[in-house]
């Protein structure tokens, strides 16, 4: 089949469903020379030549055949461009137990339908003198994909997995190489694959695997957790020519070694809140080769051969993310790619909690709740003071207690959240006691400027500052941390007012992006809870905690903006001609009742008692259900 896509950019939709002959199974790397023009078909076999289904404007021909039967052409037959698809589903039904043979060109994708019964075969012909190595690698959305050397595969010969590649170490005079490929699900699977070529001073990706089963091993395996993301990776080794034996991996550590190779981790961000197989086939090109990957991936570190070749970063779940490792050669200044994986950080299996529905109700509900009562503190804060007591009060005491209970308990997230909320109202409640009794504006702008504090601090850490290594200790992390959050109430300890009016605005305004976080996905609810994550999991520190920065992501940081500046401006013009903070409720109550108690002449003293005043209002509710009693004489008068 002619390939009319351009080199390393071309898209086609192979649904193979013809029969191509099965060559003999041999051992790994196996590859066997064809002919080049394809023999003619006995009628006992199926065929299904993908140029039937070019819809070019000229005449096509549709063939098909079944067992038993001869092969009917018909020469006259036009197919419409949306008809192309349709043909190539009909024609891998009708393909029956026969396998498929997919053609491929180097460095050019080709989308392929695959399933479980009818294996494909992946030939490339025609293989230039001076490629010495081939990468072939497949890959599909969610579905696991067997790739293998022979057509029964092995353990040491195959691999499994959404993201999966083999490695072809080419014999002289070799042209042709020969792969297979199916899939583990029933339903048929949309994947895309390339083969990519490498030269002979190019390093080997995973040539000195000692961990994994293939001998040669160009994959990246990834784990994933709800925290964390896990991928790991074999050592490279040294290019070499086509019939020379591969350099030893532990023969020092010199220049002359593998040991000089240096491996350097890319990440790439796929469009959010954007599930799509299609979105995903055409993002995962730009992560395949080593200039699409230098050029549109984000380097996060450069891993030495001294160094383990594990890589953590922080999960996103529901974020499509691309990870892929490119082995440069200081010495030739050459370097090839390692095969890309991808993930969710998520199931799209489960019924609950899956990627398309990752925030649990409780979530929404507490998370609403609260950002309600942040964007009347937003606005409103300084002048109801006690309401803004009740709102620092809460998200402190229940940040905390959260942290406590999970810590020690394992109790279920429900459950968690709900006496978290329990906690946190009744630190509120405390906090506007404490005001009222001691009436202490010192302390109530200590908590205050400890939760802004907090909050600031955090978004330092959100930037790339927070990915340097020396961060990577937690005793310098925390440090660091603590000294910034606590230099937030130390620079406006003379200025106690402004310091309300900011914390209401920002903490109050950011209680709606984590709201908005619970129904649209934005990386803007990480400034949280990456500090969370850092606080709760003992190994969060080891991982990157870079996050994708997108349309979304503008939109709500725009809304933020919008909304602490507007805030915090209302407050400061409202607010300042009035006094700095209320008077001391407890000594006002106080003085109060003193004069009520002394004055004769305040109509307040001759209040009734607490008792009376109840028994009062129980009598009058009483009334409001007894008949109205009539009034007078109503015989007649006599005469």
């Amino acid at each position: 089949m002619a390939d009319r896509s351009g080199a390393g950019q071309g898209v086609s939709l192979l649904p193979v469903g013809g029969a191509g002959r099965w060559p003999p199974s041999g051992g790994p790397g196996h590859a066997r020379p064809l002919p080049a023009r394809r023999r003619l078909h006995s009628p006992g076999q199926v065929r299904c030549d993908a140029s039937c289904f070019a819809a070019t404007g000229v005449r096509e021909q549709l063939c098909w055949g079944r067992r038993g039967t001869a092969t009917r052409r018909d020469s006259a037959m036009r197919f419409p461009p949306g008809a192309v698809l349709l043909l190539g589903l009909l024609g891998a039904l009708l393909g029956g137990g026969a396998s498929g043979l997919l053609e491929l060109s180097l460095g050019k994708f080709r989308n392929v339908l695959l399933n479980q019964t009818n294996p494909v075969e992946a030939v490339i012909r025609n293989i230039a003198s001076n490629v010495t190595v081939i990468i072939f690698q497949v890959h599909a959305q969610q579905s696991d994909v067997v790739i293998s050397f022979d057509k029964n595969p092995s353990t040491n010969s195959s691999g499994t997995g959404v993201d999966r590649g083999l490695i072809s170490i080419l014999r002289p005079q070799q042209t042709v190489c020969t792969w297979y490929l199916r899939s583990l699900d029933a339903n048929q699977v949309l994947s895309t694959a390339i083969s990519i070529p490498y030269m002979e001073k190019d390093p080997i990706p995973g040539g000195c695997n000692l961990e994994f089963d293939l001998e040669v091993d160009p994959n990246i395996y990834l784990d994933y957790t709800l925290v964390d993301v896990r991928i790991k990776f074999a050592p490279a080794n040294l290019g070499y020519m086509r019939g020379a034996n591969p350099p030893s991996c532990d023969s020092g550590t010199g220049q002359n070694s593998r040991w000089r190779l240096r491996y350097d981790v890319y990440q790439y961000f796929l469009p959010e809140n954007n599930l799509s197989e299609m979105v995903l086939m055409n993002h995962i090109r730009k992560m395949s080769e080593v200039q699409s990957i230098k050029a549109n991936g984000v380097k996060m570190l450069t891993v030495t051969s001294d160094d383990k070749t594990d890589v953590y970063f922080s999960s996103l779940p529901g974020q499509g993310v691309i990870y892929n490792v490119i082995v440069w050669d200081p010495l030739w200044n050459t370097s090839a790619a390692y095969i890309p994986v991808h993930t969710y950080a998520c199931s799209f299996a489960d019924l609950v909690d899956n990627c398309s529905s990752l925030s649990k109700l409780s979530t929404k509900m507490f998370f609403t709740a609260l950002a309600v009562l942040g964007l009347f503190t937003c606005f409103f804060g300084h002048r109801f003071w006690k309401t803004d007591l009740f709102f620092m009060g809460f998200i402190f005491t229940g940040f905390f207690f959260f942290v406590f209970i999970t810590r020690v308990t394992g109790l279920g997230y429900d459950v968690r959240l709900v006496l978290t909320a329990v906690a946190g109202i009744t630190g509120g409640i405390l906090l506007v006691a404490c005001w009222w009794r001691f009436g202490s504006v010192l302390l109530c702008m200590l908590i205050i400027g400890l939760v802004l504090g907090f909050l600031f601090s955090s978004m330092v850490f959100f930037t790339p500052l927070g990915d340097y290594r020396v961060f990577r200790d937690d005793v310098v992390f925390w440090v660091t941390f603590s000294s910034v959050a606590l230099m937030i109430p130390v620079l406006f300890v003379g200025c106690p007012r402004i310091l309300n009016i900011l914390a209401c605005g920002i903490v109050g305004s950011y209680s709606v992006v984590l709201a908005i976080a619970c129904y649209v996905y934005t990386s803007l609810a990480y400034i949280a809870l990456d500090l969370l994550r850092r606080i709760l999991n003992d190994y969060f520190s080891r991982a990157y905690t870079n996050v994708p920065f997108q349309t979304n992501d503008f939109i709500v940081l725009a809304v933020w903006i919008m909304l602490a500046l507007s805030g915090v401006t209302m407050q400061l013009r409202r607010e300042r001609s009035e006094v700095p903070f209320p008077p001391h409720p407890y000594l006002t109550w106080k003085r109060e009742r003193e004069r009520r108690s002394t004055n004769v002449l305040d109509p307040s003293h001759h209040i009734p008692p607490l008792r009376e005043r109840i028994h009062s209002k129980l009598l009058q509710i009483k009334e409001l259900f007894q008949k109205e009693q009539p009034a007078g004489e109503r015989t007649p008068l006599l005469l």
